[in-house]
């Protein structure tokens, strides 16, 4: 997703076109709504013609002319009627129709945000992209709900209005058509600038909401060094710089609407001149003129209110195309046409095969080169090295979050470029170092590891993650809600979440990385006896700096810039004194 900001197309009302087509969905109301807003535009034009009957038979003198008036204002009533049921009913369907198009095009951005790839992550943040589903969403709501109304509104009622002009003084009514061209140029002239100021305000928008999302993501962090007032000094920019933004674009607006309405209504005083001299002269009744006037007053605030509505359509053709890019990417790992099918039953067999890659933003550095390795059923592999050694680099290939440009990886002998990755993660369960816990309760945070298990599979896992014993003193059992990232917990209590997640999840390739390093030493001994009986029957890959977890494993790998330097057991790497032994000394302390 380039530079959002700098992409022309989302400058057209073209983009418009996104809205539409979930509009389009709902046939039934859109239809209730443009008879409704019909209905409403007719009735708003028959108020002049009710004036003109007022005025031309009503004051005619005598009795006739009581009932006249009678008669003319009970005509006048009923329009009233059906212009407030109108208005209603035309509200009513506009308005659900704006909630229901956001509804169906934030449901498609979020369906489609999760099927792209970790790399489109790496190059857009992910509290940018929230700010497009909220901030921008709000803004097509805006324009589905009122404004796309408003203008078709106007648009009837301008174009029925300059009708009804010619009926009543064909040459009043050209008067005031040849002074149209005026209205319209100011808009060709000014629309453009607008466009550009109205995404710039966007996007400072959207910077005020990331600072939002970082800051309070980190208040821990903040408060800890004493960095209060300079993030809320940073957010003040951010607000003083979105503050500016709209300062140009309104004053632009202002500019735009004092003109074109400055214009529409000098017009309409040098053509009620004339009209004025044709009363006088016997040309026009009274009730004309009288109709005259309102409908062009109607005319003219429908040209009015088109000025002012043609800047929110601007603005949301601006949304719509910043939410048009995210549904233009395509993901970089996505399942072939005809997928390999994997061999069942799972083996668990993993194999790197002369693999090459480099991570999409740091191409200057090769992750893995011409990185070889197998890793047979049952097998429990530990990895090792320093850090940029490539480690979990690993795990992101076997995941497939991301395609090497050389060399294959297989699980169970299928080629994964070949493979759907949804099948090939279904084999596999991960223990990250930094453990995920979502906003929910702690029973759908266990169950993530498979979301159909039952309670009693749910505290199985729990038991064997000994995790069951915080999980039943939390206030409501499992029902419990662990707050944003699992607030309410410890490191401990979160890593042995994840641990119970991995468990329950009972895929035959297990991933861990450094799974008990946020545990102290008494929950790490009791995890780290669950995890020996987890990869008993699995194929194990353990990236760990704690000698514990290296010493079970039956092979140990040592990586240094992407490459493998050095294999074998525990005892054979330190007596061998190479870069293994020069970590333990330093880092596993194995006294």
């Amino acid at each position: 997703m380039a530079s959002a900001s700098d992409v022309a197309p989302s400058r057209r009302l073209g983009n418009l076109a996104m809205v539409f087509r979930h509009a389009a969905k709902y046939p039934l109301q859109i239809t209730a709504a443009f008879t409704a807003l019909a209905v409403t535009s007719g009735a708003t034009l028959a108020i002049p013609y009710s004036f003109k009957r007022v005025i031309d038979r009503g004051f005619a003198g005598g009795d006739a002319s009581s009932a006249s008036v009678s008669s003319s204002f009970h005509y006048m009533l009923m329009i009233v009627a059906v212009l407030a049921l109108g208005t209603a009913v035309r509200f009513y369907f506009v308005a659900w129709l704006g909630e229901r198009v956001v509804a169906d095009i934030r449901t498609e951005v979020q369906r489609h945000l999760m099927t792209l790839s970790p790399s489109f992550y790496e190059a857009n943040r992910p509290s940018e992209i929230a700010s497009r589903l909220t901030a921008d969403t709000g803004q097509i709501e805006t324009v589905v709900g009122s404004t796309v109304s408003i203008a078709l509104r106007n648009a009837f009622t301008a174009v029925g209005g300059l009708a009804y002009l010619f009926t009543i003084s064909p040459k009043l009514a050209a008067m005031l058509v040849a002074g149209i061209p005026l209205i319209i140029a100011p808009i060709a002239l000014l629309g453009r600038r607008v466009r550009g100021l109205s995404r710039t305000s966007q996007d400072r928008i959207a910077d005020v909401g990331a600072i939002v999302v970082e800051t309070l993501g980190a208040m821990k962090i903040v408060q800890a060094f004493g960095q209060e007032a300079r993030e809320s000094g940073r957010f003040r920019d951010a607000v003083e710089a979105t503050m500016a933004a709209a300062r140009k674009r309104i004053a632009l607006r202002a500019i735009m609407t004092a003109l074109v309405i400055g214009l529409i209504f000098g017009a309409i005083t040098l053509v009620l001149w004339e009209g004025a001299e044709d009363v006088a002269a016997g040309r026009l009744s009274g009730g004309a003129i009288a109709a005259f006037v309102l409908t062009g007053g109607i005319v003219a605030g429908a040209f009015g209110a088109l000025t002012e509505v043609y800047g929110d359509l601007l603005r949301g053709a601006g949304a719509a195309g910043r939410l048009s890019e995210l549904l233009a990417e395509r993901p970089e790992i996505a399942p072939p046409a005809h997928p390999a099918a994997l061999p069942q039953p799972a083996q668990g067999r993993v194999a790197f095969e002369h693999v090459e890659f480099r991570y999409p933003t740091r191409r200057d550095v090769a992750a893995l080169h011409d990185f070889s390795l197998t890793v047979e059923p049952g097998e429990t592999l530990a990895v090792v090295g320093p850090s940029g050694a490539g480690k979990s680099t690993l795990f992101q290939l076997l995941q497939h979050f991301y395609q090497p440009s050389a060399g294959r990886l297989l699980v169970d002998g299928v080629d994964l470029a070949q493979a759907d990755p949804a099948a090939v993660r279904a084999r596999i369960a991960m223990v990250p170092q930094e453990t995920v816990i979502f906003g929910t309760s702690a029973r759908d945070n266990l169950r993530y590891g498979r979301w159909d298990a039952d309670d009693a599979q749910v505290w199985a896992a729990a038991e064997a993650a000994h995790a069951a014993d915080f999980l039943r003193a939390l206030p409501d059992g499992l029902d419990t809600f662990l707050g944003e990232g699992g607030a309410r917990l410890s490191g401990g209590q979160r890593q042995r979440i994840a641990i119970a997640r991995a468990l329950l999840r009972d895929a035959p390739i297990l991933l861990l990385d450094e799974a008990t390093s946020a545990l102290d030493a008494e929950s790490e001994r009791l995890v780290q006896d669950a995890l020996e009986r987890l990869m008993a029957s699995r194929t194990t890959i353990v990236v760990a700096h704690r000698l514990a977890t290296v010493r079970a494993a039956s092979r140990i790998v040592v990586m240094d810039a992407g490459r493998i330097v050095e294999e074998g057991t525990h005892a054979a790497l330190i007596e061998r004194g190479g870069l293994y032994a020069r970590l333990a000394g330093l880092q596993f302390h194995d006294g």
